[in-house]
Protein backbone atom coordinates (compact mmCIF):
# COMPACT_ATOMS: atom_id res chain seq x y z
CA UNK A 1 0.00 0.00 0.00
CA UNK A 2 1.57 3.51 -0.42
CA UNK A 3 3.10 5.23 2.03
CA UNK A 4 2.32 8.78 3.77
CA UNK A 5 5.27 10.19 1.98
CA UNK A 6 4.03 9.31 -1.06
CA UNK A 7 1.67 11.62 -3.46
CA UNK A 8 -2.36 10.41 -3.75
CA UNK A 9 -2.57 8.72 -6.95
CA UNK A 10 -4.40 11.31 -9.54
CA UNK A 11 -8.34 11.06 -9.84
CA UNK A 12 -8.71 9.05 -13.33
CA UNK A 13 -9.14 11.53 -16.64
CA UNK A 14 -12.25 11.52 -18.46
CA UNK A 15 -11.95 8.77 -20.70
CA UNK A 16 -11.23 10.07 -24.28
CA UNK A 17 -12.02 8.86 -27.77
CA UNK A 18 -11.62 5.22 -27.96
CA UNK A 19 -11.09 4.93 -31.87
CA UNK A 20 -8.44 8.02 -31.98
CA UNK A 21 -6.61 6.71 -28.64
CA UNK A 22 -6.08 3.52 -29.90
CA UNK A 23 -4.56 4.85 -33.33
CA UNK A 24 -2.51 6.51 -31.21
CA UNK A 25 -0.93 3.79 -29.34
CA UNK A 26 -0.54 1.35 -32.18
CA UNK A 27 1.27 4.64 -33.82
CA UNK A 28 3.70 4.42 -30.55
CA UNK A 29 4.35 0.67 -30.56
CA UNK A 30 5.18 0.77 -34.15
CA UNK A 31 7.66 3.98 -33.45
CA UNK A 32 9.36 2.45 -30.77
CA UNK A 33 9.28 -1.28 -32.11
CA UNK A 34 7.36 -2.48 -28.88
CA UNK A 35 4.24 -4.99 -29.35
CA UNK A 36 0.54 -3.68 -28.86
CA UNK A 37 -2.16 -5.34 -26.88
CA UNK A 38 -5.40 -4.76 -27.73
CA UNK A 39 -6.86 -4.41 -24.32
CA UNK A 40 -10.38 -4.70 -25.22
CA UNK A 41 -10.35 -8.27 -25.53
CA UNK A 42 -7.42 -8.57 -22.97
CA UNK A 43 -8.54 -11.17 -20.12
CA UNK A 44 -6.36 -10.25 -17.00
CA UNK A 45 -4.45 -12.12 -14.97
CA UNK A 46 -6.38 -11.98 -11.39
CA UNK A 47 -4.02 -12.82 -9.37
CA UNK A 48 -1.45 -10.43 -10.76
CA UNK A 49 -3.68 -7.70 -10.56
CA UNK A 50 -4.17 -8.51 -6.82
CA UNK A 51 -0.23 -8.30 -5.88
CA UNK A 52 0.07 -5.22 -7.31
CA UNK A 53 -1.05 -1.57 -5.31
CA UNK A 54 -4.38 0.04 -7.64
CA UNK A 55 -2.75 3.12 -6.91
CA UNK A 56 0.57 2.55 -8.10
CA UNK A 57 -1.67 1.20 -11.56
CA UNK A 58 -3.93 5.04 -11.62
CA UNK A 59 -0.57 6.77 -10.90
CA UNK A 60 1.51 4.97 -13.50
CA UNK A 61 -1.71 3.91 -15.53
CA UNK A 62 -0.36 0.34 -17.17
CA UNK A 63 -1.41 -2.55 -16.28
CA UNK A 64 0.30 -5.99 -15.41
CA UNK A 65 -0.08 -8.71 -18.10
CA UNK A 66 2.00 -11.65 -17.20
CA UNK A 67 5.47 -12.44 -15.00
CA UNK A 68 7.83 -14.90 -16.30
CA UNK A 69 10.93 -15.86 -15.15
CA UNK A 70 11.24 -12.72 -12.47
CA UNK A 71 9.87 -10.09 -15.56
CA UNK A 72 7.15 -8.56 -15.06
CA UNK A 73 5.03 -7.76 -18.51
CA UNK A 74 3.15 -4.57 -18.38
CA UNK A 75 1.04 -2.97 -21.04
CA UNK A 76 1.67 1.45 -20.51
CA UNK A 77 0.06 4.30 -22.36
CA UNK A 78 3.78 5.76 -22.64
CA UNK A 79 6.54 4.05 -22.60
CA UNK A 80 8.41 7.09 -23.63
CA UNK A 81 8.56 8.30 -20.11
CA UNK A 82 11.80 6.90 -19.03
CA UNK A 83 11.57 8.52 -15.33
CA UNK A 84 8.34 7.15 -15.03
CA UNK A 85 9.56 3.50 -16.11
CA UNK A 86 12.18 3.99 -13.82
CA UNK A 87 10.63 4.46 -10.92
CA UNK A 88 7.55 2.00 -11.38
CA UNK A 89 10.67 -0.72 -12.12
CA UNK A 90 12.10 0.19 -8.45
CA UNK A 91 8.59 0.61 -6.76
CA UNK A 92 7.67 -3.23 -8.12
CA UNK A 93 11.36 -4.34 -7.62
CA UNK A 94 11.56 -6.42 -11.29
CA UNK A 95 12.82 -6.05 -14.82
CA UNK A 96 9.91 -4.87 -17.21
CA UNK A 97 9.03 -5.89 -20.23
CA UNK A 98 7.03 -3.09 -21.20
CA UNK A 99 3.92 -3.02 -23.86
CA UNK A 100 1.85 -0.30 -25.26
CA UNK A 101 -2.04 -0.35 -24.83
CA UNK A 102 -4.48 2.56 -25.08
CA UNK A 103 -5.29 5.19 -22.36
CA UNK A 104 -9.12 4.74 -22.86
CA UNK A 105 -8.59 0.99 -22.57
CA UNK A 106 -6.52 1.08 -19.51
CA UNK A 107 -9.03 3.49 -17.79
CA UNK A 108 -11.92 1.59 -18.65
CA UNK A 109 -9.91 -1.96 -17.67
CA UNK A 110 -8.81 -0.21 -14.40
CA UNK A 111 -12.59 1.17 -13.40
CA UNK A 112 -14.58 -1.80 -14.43
CA UNK A 113 -11.89 -5.03 -13.65
CA UNK A 114 -10.77 -7.12 -10.67
CA UNK A 115 -8.96 -3.68 -9.65
CA UNK A 116 -11.74 -1.66 -8.56
CA UNK A 117 -12.85 -5.65 -7.32
CA UNK A 118 -9.52 -5.78 -5.18
CA UNK A 119 -10.04 -2.70 -3.28
CA UNK A 120 -13.01 -4.16 -2.08
CA UNK A 121 -11.49 -7.35 -0.57
CA UNK A 122 -8.53 -5.03 0.68
CA UNK A 123 -11.01 -3.18 2.56
CA UNK A 124 -12.33 -6.89 3.87
CA UNK A 125 -9.00 -8.13 4.63
CA UNK A 126 -7.89 -4.85 6.57
CA UNK A 127 -11.56 -5.00 9.06
CA UNK A 128 -11.42 -3.75 12.25
CA UNK A 129 -14.05 -2.69 14.66
CA UNK A 130 -14.59 0.97 14.53
CA UNK A 131 -17.19 3.42 15.97
CA UNK A 132 -19.39 5.24 13.05
CA UNK A 133 -20.11 8.14 13.76
CA UNK A 134 -23.48 10.32 13.06
CA UNK A 135 -21.99 13.52 11.63
CA UNK A 136 -21.76 12.24 8.06
CA UNK A 137 -22.72 14.81 4.99
CA UNK A 138 -25.62 14.47 3.04
CA UNK A 139 -23.89 13.99 -0.14
CA UNK A 140 -20.46 12.90 -0.57
CA UNK A 141 -18.39 12.63 -3.57
CA UNK A 142 -17.57 9.11 -4.49
CA UNK A 143 -13.92 8.21 -6.74
CA UNK A 144 -12.57 5.20 -6.55
CA UNK A 145 -9.23 7.36 -6.28
CA UNK A 146 -11.10 7.88 -2.85
CA UNK A 147 -12.09 5.13 -1.72
CA UNK A 148 -8.23 3.92 -2.63
CA UNK A 149 -6.66 6.51 -0.60
CA UNK A 150 -9.31 6.34 2.55
CA UNK A 151 -8.39 5.86 5.69
CA UNK A 152 -11.22 4.68 7.73
CA UNK A 153 -11.97 0.52 6.84
CA UNK A 154 -15.46 0.64 7.38
CA UNK A 155 -16.46 4.15 5.28
CA UNK A 156 -13.54 2.64 2.69
CA UNK A 157 -15.78 -1.54 2.59
CA UNK A 158 -19.06 0.54 2.24
CA UNK A 159 -17.68 2.93 -0.62
CA UNK A 160 -16.19 0.50 -2.47
CA UNK A 161 -19.03 -2.00 -2.71
CA UNK A 162 -20.85 0.82 -3.80
CA UNK A 163 -18.83 2.28 -6.71
CA UNK A 164 -18.21 -1.28 -7.63
CA UNK A 165 -21.96 -2.04 -8.09
CA UNK A 166 -22.20 0.96 -10.17
CA UNK A 167 -19.15 -0.31 -12.35
CA UNK A 168 -20.98 -3.12 -12.84
CA UNK A 169 -24.42 -2.32 -13.73
CA UNK A 170 -26.09 -3.79 -10.74
CA UNK A 171 -29.28 -2.82 -9.95
CA UNK A 172 -29.38 -3.69 -6.57
CA UNK A 173 -27.07 -4.73 -3.48
CA UNK A 174 -27.64 -7.29 -0.71
CA UNK A 175 -25.99 -8.12 2.25
CA UNK A 176 -27.16 -10.91 3.97
CA UNK A 177 -26.10 -12.13 7.25
CA UNK A 178 -25.53 -15.73 7.87
CA UNK A 179 -24.72 -17.98 10.99
CA UNK A 180 -21.08 -17.26 10.73
CA UNK A 181 -20.13 -14.33 7.94
CA UNK A 182 -21.69 -11.73 5.80
CA UNK A 183 -22.43 -12.72 2.10
CA UNK A 184 -22.60 -9.16 -0.07
CA UNK A 185 -23.83 -10.06 -3.35
CA UNK A 186 -25.18 -7.67 -6.22
CA UNK A 187 -28.00 -7.87 -8.58
CA UNK A 188 -26.63 -7.56 -12.48
CA UNK A 189 -29.14 -7.85 -15.50
CA UNK A 190 -31.68 -9.88 -13.03
CA UNK A 191 -29.18 -12.17 -11.74
CA UNK A 192 -26.89 -12.60 -8.01
CA UNK A 193 -23.30 -12.43 -8.21
CA UNK A 194 -21.41 -12.89 -4.86
CA UNK A 195 -19.16 -8.65 -4.88
CA UNK A 196 -16.21 -10.70 -2.84
CA UNK A 197 -15.44 -13.14 -0.41
CA UNK A 198 -17.31 -13.85 2.61
CA UNK A 199 -16.76 -11.01 5.18
CA UNK A 200 -16.62 -12.42 9.56
CA UNK A 201 -19.91 -12.08 11.09
CA UNK A 202 -18.16 -9.84 13.68
CA UNK A 203 -18.46 -7.12 11.35
CA UNK A 204 -22.03 -7.42 10.22
CA UNK A 205 -23.20 -4.92 12.67
CA UNK A 206 -20.32 -2.09 11.49
CA UNK A 207 -21.51 -2.23 8.31
CA UNK A 208 -25.19 -2.14 8.89
CA UNK A 209 -24.70 0.60 11.12
CA UNK A 210 -22.81 2.67 8.35
CA UNK A 211 -25.51 1.84 6.25
CA UNK A 212 -28.31 3.20 8.94
CA UNK A 213 -26.27 5.86 9.00
CA UNK A 214 -26.07 7.00 5.80
CA UNK A 215 -29.57 6.85 5.24
CA UNK A 216 -30.53 8.60 8.46
CA UNK A 217 -31.77 5.55 10.01
CA UNK A 218 -32.01 4.37 13.73
CA UNK A 219 -28.60 2.33 14.34
CA UNK A 220 -30.25 1.29 17.60
CA UNK A 221 -33.29 -0.36 16.29
CA UNK A 222 -32.50 -3.53 15.27
CA UNK A 223 -35.95 -5.49 15.87
CA UNK A 224 -38.05 -3.92 12.93
CA UNK A 225 -37.49 -3.30 9.22
CA UNK A 226 -36.98 -0.10 8.30
CA UNK A 227 -36.60 2.02 4.91
CA UNK A 228 -34.36 4.81 4.22
CA UNK A 229 -32.27 6.22 1.44
CA UNK A 230 -29.17 8.62 0.65
CA UNK A 231 -27.49 9.79 -2.17
CA UNK A 232 -23.99 10.26 -3.33
CA UNK A 233 -22.14 11.75 -6.55
CA UNK A 234 -20.68 9.84 -8.78
CA UNK A 235 -18.65 10.79 -11.86
CA UNK A 236 -20.51 14.36 -11.49
CA UNK A 237 -23.94 12.50 -11.44
CA UNK A 238 -26.21 12.30 -8.53
CA UNK A 239 -26.89 8.86 -7.86
CA UNK A 240 -29.81 7.32 -5.17
CA UNK A 241 -29.62 4.67 -2.99
CA UNK A 242 -33.18 2.85 -1.74
CA UNK A 243 -32.00 0.70 1.75
CA UNK A 244 -34.11 -1.33 3.43
CA UNK A 245 -33.14 -3.04 6.67
CA UNK A 246 -34.68 -6.28 7.93
CA UNK A 247 -34.22 -8.60 11.05
CA UNK A 248 -33.35 -12.01 10.22
CA UNK A 249 -33.02 -14.95 12.67
CA UNK A 250 -28.87 -14.46 12.16
CA UNK A 251 -29.35 -10.36 12.58
CA UNK A 252 -30.39 -7.90 9.94
CA UNK A 253 -29.98 -8.17 5.77
CA UNK A 254 -29.52 -5.13 4.16
CA UNK A 255 -30.94 -4.56 0.33
CA UNK A 256 -29.71 -1.34 -1.28
CA UNK A 257 -31.81 -0.43 -5.05
CA UNK A 258 -29.14 1.84 -7.16
CA UNK A 259 -31.64 4.43 -8.88
CA UNK A 260 -29.28 6.62 -11.36
CA UNK A 261 -32.02 8.53 -12.29
CA UNK A 262 -29.76 11.14 -14.66
CA UNK A 263 -28.36 8.39 -16.72
CA UNK A 264 -31.80 6.68 -16.77
CA UNK A 265 -33.62 10.27 -18.12
CA UNK A 266 -30.91 10.14 -20.59
CA UNK A 267 -32.11 6.72 -21.74
CA UNK A 268 -36.20 7.71 -21.19
CA UNK A 269 -35.87 10.55 -23.58
CA UNK A 270 -35.10 8.17 -26.36
CA UNK A 271 -37.22 5.26 -24.83
CA UNK A 272 -39.52 3.75 -27.51
CA UNK A 273 -41.08 0.29 -27.79
CA UNK A 274 -38.02 -0.95 -30.58
CA UNK A 275 -35.40 -0.49 -27.65
CA UNK A 276 -37.14 -3.02 -25.50
CA UNK A 277 -36.45 -5.59 -28.27
CA UNK A 278 -40.00 -6.81 -29.08
CA UNK A 279 -40.12 -8.17 -32.38
CA UNK A 280 -41.71 -6.10 -34.96
CA UNK A 281 -45.25 -7.64 -35.40
CA UNK A 282 -45.94 -7.19 -31.75
CA UNK A 283 -44.76 -3.77 -31.76
CA UNK A 284 -46.98 -2.91 -34.70
CA UNK A 285 -49.74 -4.27 -32.61
CA UNK A 286 -48.79 -2.90 -29.41
CA UNK A 287 -48.34 0.54 -31.34
CA UNK A 288 -51.85 0.39 -32.67
CA UNK A 289 -53.28 -0.32 -29.31
CA UNK A 290 -51.51 2.31 -27.74
CA UNK A 291 -52.95 5.14 -30.24
CA UNK A 292 -56.68 4.17 -28.91
CA UNK A 293 -58.86 7.22 -27.71
CA UNK A 294 -60.18 4.76 -24.81
CA UNK A 295 -59.96 1.18 -22.86
CA UNK A 296 -57.26 -0.29 -21.05
CA UNK A 297 -53.86 -1.45 -22.62
CA UNK A 298 -53.27 -3.98 -19.47
CA UNK A 299 -49.39 -5.20 -18.97
CA UNK A 300 -48.53 -8.19 -16.71
CA UNK A 301 -45.94 -10.37 -15.66
CA UNK A 302 -44.16 -11.26 -12.28
CA UNK A 303 -42.25 -8.55 -10.28
CA UNK A 304 -39.08 -7.30 -12.27
CA UNK A 305 -40.30 -8.45 -15.67
CA UNK A 306 -39.93 -4.92 -16.87
CA UNK A 307 -43.48 -4.01 -16.99
CA UNK A 308 -43.25 -0.32 -15.52
CA UNK A 309 -40.90 0.32 -18.29
CA UNK A 310 -43.12 -1.00 -21.11
CA UNK A 311 -45.66 1.41 -20.06
CA UNK A 312 -43.20 4.20 -19.89
CA UNK A 313 -41.53 3.32 -23.61
CA UNK A 314 -45.67 3.55 -24.52
CA UNK A 315 -46.40 6.81 -22.45
CA UNK A 316 -42.91 8.48 -24.53
CA UNK A 317 -44.51 7.15 -27.92
CA UNK A 318 -47.96 9.15 -27.24
CA UNK A 319 -47.10 12.39 -25.30
CA UNK A 320 -48.13 15.21 -27.08
CA UNK A 321 -48.76 19.04 -25.67
CA UNK A 322 -52.31 18.11 -26.76
CA UNK A 323 -53.26 15.31 -24.42
CA UNK A 324 -52.90 15.66 -20.83
CA UNK A 325 -51.08 12.14 -18.79
CA UNK A 326 -51.69 11.57 -15.85
CA UNK A 327 -49.48 8.62 -13.67
CA UNK A 328 -50.23 7.11 -10.06
CA UNK A 329 -47.11 4.96 -9.25
CA UNK A 330 -45.19 2.83 -6.18
CA UNK A 331 -43.12 4.71 -6.21
CA UNK A 332 -42.13 6.92 -8.68
CA UNK A 333 -38.66 5.15 -10.14
CA UNK A 334 -38.30 7.85 -13.06
CA UNK A 335 -39.26 11.05 -13.76
CA UNK A 336 -40.93 11.72 -16.90
CA UNK A 337 -41.39 15.15 -18.77
CA UNK A 338 -44.12 16.40 -19.48
CA UNK A 339 -46.07 14.38 -17.74
CA UNK A 340 -47.84 14.35 -13.67
CA UNK A 341 -46.99 11.40 -11.53
CA UNK A 342 -48.16 11.18 -8.26
CA UNK A 343 -46.23 8.77 -5.70
CA UNK A 344 -48.63 6.49 -3.52
CA UNK A 345 -48.11 7.16 0.05
CA UNK A 346 -50.39 5.42 2.27
CA UNK A 347 -49.27 5.90 5.85
CA UNK A 348 -50.90 9.27 5.17
CA UNK A 349 -53.74 7.78 3.07
CA UNK A 350 -52.57 8.64 -0.73
CA UNK A 351 -53.52 4.51 -2.18
CA UNK A 352 -54.18 4.04 -5.43
CA UNK A 353 -57.51 3.63 -5.70
CA UNK A 354 -57.76 7.47 -3.51
CA UNK A 355 -55.26 8.67 -5.96
CA UNK A 356 -56.95 7.40 -8.84
CA UNK A 357 -60.18 9.12 -7.83
CA UNK A 358 -58.28 12.62 -7.79
CA UNK A 359 -56.45 11.80 -11.46
CA UNK A 360 -59.97 11.37 -12.94
CA UNK A 361 -61.64 15.49 -11.68
CA UNK A 362 -58.14 16.46 -12.62
CA UNK A 363 -59.67 15.83 -16.61
CA UNK A 364 -56.89 13.53 -17.55
CA UNK A 365 -56.66 12.40 -21.31
CA UNK A 366 -54.51 9.15 -20.18
CA UNK A 367 -54.49 7.76 -17.48
CA UNK A 368 -51.30 5.24 -15.93
CA UNK A 369 -51.93 2.94 -12.77
CA UNK A 370 -48.65 1.74 -11.51
CA UNK A 371 -50.40 -1.63 -10.51
CA UNK A 372 -53.87 -3.04 -10.01
CA UNK A 373 -53.72 -4.74 -6.00
CA UNK A 374 -57.63 -4.24 -4.77
CA UNK A 375 -60.89 -4.34 -6.05
CA UNK A 376 -61.45 -0.68 -5.82
CA UNK A 377 -58.40 0.44 -7.85
CA UNK A 378 -59.73 -2.46 -10.27
CA UNK A 379 -63.07 -1.37 -10.26
CA UNK A 380 -62.39 2.69 -10.61
CA UNK A 381 -59.84 1.70 -13.56
CA UNK A 382 -62.12 -0.51 -15.70
CA UNK A 383 -64.69 2.31 -15.24
CA UNK A 384 -62.58 4.90 -16.55
CA UNK A 385 -61.70 2.66 -19.60
CA UNK A 386 -65.15 2.95 -20.47
CA UNK A 387 -66.07 6.70 -19.98
CA UNK A 388 -63.34 8.13 -22.64
CA UNK A 389 -59.71 7.49 -20.93
CA UNK A 390 -56.95 5.80 -21.95
CA UNK A 391 -55.60 3.38 -19.42
CA UNK A 392 -52.46 1.82 -18.89
CA UNK A 393 -51.86 -0.61 -16.14
CA UNK A 394 -50.14 -3.31 -14.80
CA UNK A 395 -51.66 -6.73 -12.94
CA UNK A 396 -49.35 -9.42 -11.15
CA UNK A 397 -50.39 -12.51 -13.27
CA UNK A 398 -48.28 -15.37 -15.57
CA UNK A 399 -49.61 -14.96 -19.23
CA UNK A 400 -52.42 -13.34 -20.61
CA UNK A 401 -55.30 -15.52 -20.07
CA UNK A 402 -54.26 -15.68 -16.33
CA UNK A 403 -54.89 -11.76 -15.89
CA UNK A 404 -59.08 -12.98 -16.50
CA UNK A 405 -58.78 -14.88 -13.61
CA UNK A 406 -56.87 -12.59 -11.50
CA UNK A 407 -59.96 -9.79 -12.44
CA UNK A 408 -63.11 -11.93 -11.59
CA UNK A 409 -60.78 -12.37 -8.03
CA UNK A 410 -61.12 -8.96 -7.51
CA UNK A 411 -65.10 -9.40 -7.87
CA UNK A 412 -64.75 -6.66 -11.43
CA UNK A 413 -68.10 -7.28 -13.84
CA UNK A 414 -67.02 -9.25 -16.39
CA UNK A 415 -68.53 -7.49 -18.91
CA UNK A 416 -67.38 -4.45 -18.13
CA UNK A 417 -63.95 -5.57 -18.10
CA UNK A 418 -64.18 -7.20 -21.30
CA UNK A 419 -65.70 -4.08 -22.80
CA UNK A 420 -63.19 -1.79 -21.07
CA UNK A 421 -59.98 -4.02 -22.24
CA UNK A 422 -57.99 -3.63 -25.68
CA UNK A 423 -55.45 -5.97 -25.40
CA UNK A 424 -53.50 -7.56 -22.34
CA UNK A 425 -49.48 -7.61 -23.05
CA UNK A 426 -47.26 -10.57 -20.80
CA UNK A 427 -43.62 -10.05 -20.91
CA UNK A 428 -40.69 -11.40 -19.44
CA UNK A 429 -36.89 -10.24 -19.55
CA UNK A 430 -34.21 -12.34 -20.91
CA UNK A 431 -30.31 -11.67 -20.65
CA UNK A 432 -28.75 -10.96 -23.97
CA UNK A 433 -25.69 -12.16 -25.36
CA UNK A 434 -22.31 -9.86 -24.73
CA UNK A 435 -21.71 -8.14 -28.29
CA UNK A 436 -17.92 -7.90 -27.23
CA UNK A 437 -17.26 -11.54 -26.66
CA UNK A 438 -20.05 -13.27 -28.57
CA UNK A 439 -19.06 -16.86 -30.11
CA UNK A 440 -20.48 -19.65 -31.60
CA UNK A 441 -21.45 -22.19 -29.19
CA UNK A 442 -22.52 -25.98 -29.80
CA UNK A 443 -25.58 -27.44 -28.31
CA UNK A 444 -26.00 -30.71 -26.22
CA UNK A 445 -28.72 -33.54 -27.32
CA UNK A 446 -29.43 -33.32 -23.43
CA UNK A 447 -30.50 -29.52 -23.94
CA UNK A 448 -32.08 -29.65 -26.75
CA UNK A 449 -34.30 -32.30 -25.52
CA UNK A 450 -34.77 -30.56 -21.94
CA UNK A 451 -35.69 -27.61 -24.01
CA UNK A 452 -38.56 -29.67 -26.50
CA UNK A 453 -36.74 -29.37 -29.82
CA UNK A 454 -35.36 -31.82 -32.27
CA UNK A 455 -32.37 -31.50 -34.17
CA UNK A 456 -33.80 -31.63 -37.18
CA UNK A 457 -35.84 -28.34 -35.92
CA UNK A 458 -32.65 -26.64 -35.05
CA UNK A 459 -31.02 -27.60 -38.33
CA UNK A 460 -28.84 -24.59 -40.12
CA UNK A 461 -29.26 -22.86 -36.75
CA UNK A 462 -26.40 -21.00 -35.55
CA UNK A 463 -25.93 -20.39 -31.98
CA UNK A 464 -23.99 -18.20 -29.84
CA UNK A 465 -22.78 -17.70 -26.34
CA UNK A 466 -20.64 -14.74 -24.35
CA UNK A 467 -16.92 -16.00 -24.01
CA UNK A 468 -16.82 -13.47 -20.59
CA UNK A 469 -14.91 -10.11 -21.20
CA UNK A 470 -14.32 -6.88 -19.15
CA UNK A 471 -17.65 -4.97 -20.29
CA UNK A 472 -19.65 -8.24 -18.75
CA UNK A 473 -17.80 -8.69 -16.13
CA UNK A 474 -17.01 -12.47 -17.50
CA UNK A 475 -20.77 -13.51 -17.14
CA UNK A 476 -21.08 -13.07 -21.42
CA UNK A 477 -24.19 -11.01 -20.69
CA UNK A 478 -24.62 -7.82 -21.00
CA UNK A 479 -28.29 -5.53 -21.10
CA UNK A 480 -31.71 -7.12 -21.07
CA UNK A 481 -34.65 -7.05 -23.30
CA UNK A 482 -37.84 -8.74 -23.26
CA UNK A 483 -39.84 -11.59 -24.79
CA UNK A 484 -43.73 -10.93 -25.07
CA UNK A 485 -46.95 -12.31 -26.05
CA UNK A 486 -49.56 -10.09 -27.00
CA UNK A 487 -53.48 -10.68 -26.48
CA UNK A 488 -56.20 -9.06 -29.15
CA UNK A 489 -59.55 -8.56 -27.84
CA UNK A 490 -61.15 -9.59 -30.76
CA UNK A 491 -64.65 -10.12 -31.10
CA UNK A 492 -64.32 -13.70 -30.89
CA UNK A 493 -62.10 -14.01 -28.14
CA UNK A 494 -64.47 -11.43 -25.92
CA UNK A 495 -66.91 -13.40 -26.53
CA UNK A 496 -65.36 -16.97 -25.98
CA UNK A 497 -64.29 -14.74 -22.61
CA UNK A 498 -68.07 -14.12 -21.65
CA UNK A 499 -69.34 -17.56 -22.14
CA UNK A 500 -66.76 -18.73 -19.54
CA UNK A 501 -65.06 -20.96 -21.94
CA UNK A 502 -61.64 -22.96 -20.67
CA UNK A 503 -58.40 -21.06 -21.25
CA UNK A 504 -56.99 -23.54 -23.44
CA UNK A 505 -59.68 -23.10 -25.58
CA UNK A 506 -59.25 -19.40 -25.60
CA UNK A 507 -55.83 -20.34 -26.21
CA UNK A 508 -56.56 -21.92 -29.59
CA UNK A 509 -58.33 -18.98 -31.22
CA UNK A 510 -55.88 -16.40 -30.01
CA UNK A 511 -53.08 -18.83 -31.47
CA UNK A 512 -55.51 -18.59 -34.54
CA UNK A 513 -55.89 -14.99 -35.15
CA UNK A 514 -52.03 -14.99 -35.12
CA UNK A 515 -51.21 -14.56 -31.50
CA UNK A 516 -47.26 -15.51 -30.72
CA UNK A 517 -46.95 -17.11 -27.09
CA UNK A 518 -43.82 -16.61 -24.83
CA UNK A 519 -42.06 -19.65 -26.07
CA UNK A 520 -42.52 -18.63 -29.43
CA UNK A 521 -40.85 -15.43 -28.92
CA UNK A 522 -38.17 -16.61 -26.80
CA UNK A 523 -36.91 -19.35 -28.93
CA UNK A 524 -36.82 -16.48 -32.15
CA UNK A 525 -34.48 -15.07 -30.09
CA UNK A 526 -32.01 -17.69 -29.15
CA UNK A 527 -32.71 -18.07 -33.24
CA UNK A 528 -31.62 -14.66 -34.13
CA UNK A 529 -28.36 -15.23 -31.59
CA UNK A 530 -29.23 -12.35 -29.02
CA UNK A 531 -29.77 -15.03 -26.39
CA UNK A 532 -29.30 -18.44 -25.49
CA UNK A 533 -31.57 -21.71 -24.83
CA UNK A 534 -30.48 -21.97 -21.07
CA UNK A 535 -31.69 -18.50 -20.47
CA UNK A 536 -34.84 -18.74 -22.35
CA UNK A 537 -35.41 -22.33 -20.80
CA UNK A 538 -35.27 -20.08 -17.23
CA UNK A 539 -38.27 -17.75 -17.30
CA UNK A 540 -40.70 -19.72 -20.03
CA UNK A 541 -42.18 -23.25 -19.77
CA UNK A 542 -41.50 -25.75 -21.93
CA UNK A 543 -44.43 -26.84 -23.85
Amino acid sequence: MRSAAEPAAPALPRILDAASEESRAKETAQRLGLPYVDLWTFRPDAELFRRIPLDWMLRFEFVPEREEDGVLAVVMTDPTNVVKRDELEALLGRRLRVKVGSRAAIQEMLQKSDSTQRVVDEAAEEFRMQVVREDEEGQEVLTIDRIASDASPIIKLVDSVLFNAIQRRASDIHIETQENVVVIKYRIDGVLYPAMEPIDKKHHQTIISRIKVMSELDIAEKRIPQDGRFKIRVKGRTIDFRVSIMPTVHGEDAVIRILDKESANAEFKNLRLDVLGMDPETMRRVRKFIREPYGMVLVTGPTGSGKTTTLYACLSEIQSVEDKIITIEDPVEYQLRGITQIPVNEKKGLTFARGLRSILRHDPDKVMVGEIRDEETAQIAVQAALTGHLVFTTVHANNVVDVLGRFLNMKVELYNFVSALNCVLAQRLVRKICPHCRTDATLSRQLLEESGLSPADVAGVRFYEGRGCIECNGTGFYGRMAITELLDLSDRIRGLILDRRPAAEIKKAAKEEGMSFLRESALRKVFEGETTLREVNKVTFVE
